[in-house]
């Protein structure tokens, strides 16, 4: 530095464009390890002789955890720091005694860069569009049913103002519902089209429609949560913990791996490393790493000398992922083979025969694997991907297999029916909402067709070297579709496919695609499933009308997956002229382009179709009568009432940890607790607000919401204040076993729990409260009242929600410090 500080024109390099003076600094490039660690353990111990710093860059923390797993497994004594900053490329310094690896390099890799992020949507996004509220909207309050959003009301009560949200239902009755219990409002998702039936305030038809549901509901889930408790009980095989190989595999991984792709491994080593079989259901949207998920898993069975299977539902993604497991495990002592109909009848026999025997570790295949002529020597692990392509028949031979193996599902699909067994407690689940770095929003047009600008399409994106998708789905009409593209851009390579042409010859069209001898490829929908051409950056859907929802989703998915610019066309008709359905499907395609926007395509699917078959048959009409948001807090009711009752033995360890006696606790007061409109005007801006803060359940994340909202309004007023304490006060309440907190006219009531049956009443926590309340401490500070509905506390005096807060907080600090066993 202190040389060049003169000088106001810096040169690198050997050539130089003025002269001047020149200074030679000693520094080499990093040596090349080829990923071979004992080459690089020798070469750190020798600089680490001559006096020099290691330093290892990566711009990932896990993977310095990495390095020093890996050396601790092989007993290597080396001095290393990691800095997590990623550089380009590793050097030597001797004038500084440095020596500055990366860690793309000692993995042979390409280096990532970051994409400056302008603006990211990733955390407000989906929530957002899917909950704000507007005027005329139908929403679920699930103690009354389904009314109309009229909007926020402010109301002054005894000179007051309290805040709250405006419900009509029939007849013109209104309901203003608390911003305290804004969770018990969601907006209705049935069948779009249909008119909701809107319930009569106080009449007995919404409770009747609740109960009948939730019956329903538990019939179904006992036969799911019976398979859950069986699975349970049955004992698998326990992995033993991740190896060396395990740890470098990981290491090598080209991409860094998102949270909730680190959160999905862990899960599943856990599930594999317990002694009950494994059954994980891992969704995530296209793209996001799950086949990475399934590479690890597969790893970690081979490692204890298992058999691995991988269905999959097409030919050509069976091709992929053997190419991509054998890539991946190429430095595992393993043999991947894979069974599809590009194999003949005497290449088939030999691999199952090699199956048998157990000189084949991984097998990839598509319905082939189902047959009963495969048999393994000692299957460890089954990976299902893409289970919704299966049918039942399929299912049920899958039931058959995965008795006693570990069983990993992926899919892409948003939300598959395959999830319900995960919301009924059938199935571990792992969901992947956050897309790797460097992916870029697939800019997503809609269009008529016009050649002009398909061939304006296809030439943008061949002139930066790039490769297109033109998808086509009537088999006869390829050919003609061939010539009319050529005749447009006559000096392009083209390549058709489909699933109707011989096995070798669509090996070959794909393997040349992929190879980039073909710069456009024109088949049909087989390329919906897995299919990872990182070069291909532009999809035409001819038809688009013509496909569904999740296909659209899934195509759009084949591009994009790198770090550069992707384009989807969706080519239909004028799309004035087209049915209701396919004009919804196309604007939703259209609208979510976002990374990680597949639930929103998913609430969108559930809005067009009608969700009413997620259960099957017998259940079509109860999501269309109560929406799906409420749906699913009557079925998370359902579950959890047999989980307490009908299956308590086989959720005991889980029932013990996560032990509430209250979930809910419904806060009234004529203190003001509120967002004044003048601090934020915007309605839909608040009630937003409103249901973020509703939902935090701990200190920190409020604390981290309290300075969002200086940094975006400015100061927090006393009512914002008040309406966080009365937060802190329900956290409170729900541990002590209230279930209803009133602050009126400084009067505190906390109400205990209204079921007079509820074990709360036998519980040590209640007997503690009695204890405190009537010991010396606490003496003429409050009194104990039994009405009619419950047993309550009375403190006078209380003046402030923080008051009331200080109140419970010093209870349950008593209590803690004088516990009744």
């Amino acid at each position: 530095k202190k040389d060049l500080e003169e000088f106001v024109i810096i040169e690198f390099g050997k050539k130089s464009l003025y002269k001047g003076n020149e200074f030679q600094y000693a520094v080499k490039p990093q040596p090349p390890f080829n990923k071979n660690f004992d080459l690089l353990i020798e070469d750190l111990s020798k600089n680490s002789e001559k006096g020099l710093q290691n330093i290892i860059f990566t711009s990932n923390p896990k993977q310095a955890t990495r390095f020093e797993q890996i050396f601790a497994d092989l007993q290597a004594n080396v001095q290393f720091n990691c800095i997590i900053i990623g550089i380009h490329d590793g050097f030597i310094d001797n004038d500084l005694k440095l020596a500055c690896y990366t860690d793309h390099q000692i993995f042979d890799r390409y280096h990532k860069f970051k994409i400056k992020q302008s603006f990211s949507k990733k955390n407000a996004l989906s929530v957002k569009l899917l909950q704000e509220l507007h005027k005329g909207d139908y929403v679920t309050h699930i103690d009354h049913g389904v009314g109309k959003f009229i909007g926020l009301q402010t109301l002054d009560v005894g000179g007051k103002l309290q805040e709250t949200v405006r419900i009509e239902y029939k007849d013109g009755d209104m309901l203003f519902v608390s911003i305290h219990s804004l969770h018990k409002i969601s907006k209705f998702t049935g069948g779009e089209g249909k008119k909701p039936k809107i319930y009569k305030l106080g009449s007995k038809s919404w409770e009747t429609l609740k109960q009948k549901t939730k019956r329903k509901i538990k019939d179904i889930a006992k036969d799911l949560i019976q398979l859950y408790a069986k699975r349970k009980a049955t004992k698998g095989f326990a992995f033993s913990p991740d190896s060396f190989l395990q740890t470098e595999l990981e290491a090598s991984f080209i991409y860094e791996d998102t949270p909730d792709q680190y959160k999905a491994t862990q899960d599943v080593k856990e599930d594999m490393e317990a002694i009950n079989p494994m059954d994980r259901l891992v969704c995530g949207d296209v793209g996001f790493g799950k086949t990475e998920i399934a590479v690890r898993a597969t790893a970690k069975a081979i490692a204890d000398n298992k058999q691995v299977a991988v269905l999959v539902p097409t030919t050509i993604l069976a091709m992929q992922h053997h190419k991509t497991f054998s890539e991946r495990l190429k430095e595992f002592p393993c043999k991947v083979d894979f069974l599809n109909r590009f194999k003949t009848a005497k290449q088939k026999r030999e691999t199952i025969e090699k199956l048998e025997e157990g000189k084949v570790h991984v097998i990839i295949g598509t319905h082939a694997l189902l047959s009963k002529s495969i048999k393994f020597k000692d299957l460890g692990l089954l990976i299902v991907d893409e289970e919704q392509k299966f049918g039942v028949a399929a299912k049920e031979k899958l039931r058959n297999i995965k008795v006693n193996v570990d069983t990993l599902t992926l899919t892409a699909t948003p939300i598959p029916r395959t999830l319900q067994f995960s919301l009924m407690s059938a199935r571990d689940l792992s969901v992947m909402r956050t897309p790797p770095p460097n992916r870029q929003p697939i800019t997503t047009e809609l269009m008529t067709f016009k050649g002009e600008k398909i061939r304006d399409a296809i030439y943008f994106e061949i002139y930066r070297g790039g490769q297109v998708f033109f998808i086509h789905n009537r088999v006869k009409d390829l050919m003609d579709m061939a010539t009319m593209i050529k005749k447009y851009c006559p000096d392009i390579d083209i390549g058709v496919a489909h699933g109707q042409m011989d096995n070798k010859q669509l090996e070959d069209r794909m393997i040349k695609f992929e190879k980039r001898t073909y710069d456009i490829l024109i088949c049909t929908n087989i390329v919906e499933s897995g299919l990872d051409i990182p070069n291909a950056n532009t999809i035409i859907i001819n038809n688009a009308h013509h496909f569904g929802l999740s296909d659209l989703h899934q195509l759009r998915g084949r591009v994009g997956r790198s770090n550069k610019k992707a384009f989807c066309y969706l080519v239909s008709p004028p799309i004035h002229g087209l049915p209701d359905d396919s004009r919804k499907r196309l604007k939703t395609i259209e609208q979510f382009a976002d990374l990680g926007s597949g639930f929103n395509i998913a609430m969108k699917d559930l809005d067009i179709r009608g969700a009413g078959n997620i259960l099957g048959g017998e259940q079509s009409g109860f999501i269309s009568d109560i929406g799906f948001d409420t749906y699913q807090k009557i079925l998370d009711e359902a579950i959890q009432e047999l989980k307490e009752s009908d299956f308590k033995d086989v959720f005991q360890d889980q029932l013990t940890k996560e032990k509430k006696f209250v979930r809910d606790c419904q806060v009234e007061t004529d203190l003001s607790m509120l967002f004044p409109p003048k601090y934020i005007n915007n309605t839909n801006e608040r009630l937003s607000l409103y249901r973020e803060l509703n939902n935090i359940e701990t200190e920190q994340k409020l604390i981290q919401y309290k300075n969002r909202l200086v940094d975006r309004f400015g100061p927090i007023p006393p009512e914002v204040n008040e309406l966080m304490y009365g937060l802190r006060l329900k956290w409170i309440a729900t541990r002590l076993g209230f279930d209803r907190m009133i602050i009126k006219k400084g009067v505190l009531r906390a109400s205990f729990v209204s079921n007079q049956q509820s074990p709360y009443y036998q519980s040590p926590i209640f007997s503690s409260v009695l204890s405190m309340i009537q010991s010396a401490a606490y003496k003429g500070r409050c009194q104990m009242k039994q009405t009619d509905k419950s047993l309550m506390l009375i403190f006078k005096n209380v003046n402030s929600v923080k008051e009331a807060r200080a109140l419970l907080a010093e209870l349950e600090e008593a209590i803690q410090s004088n516990p009744v066993v």
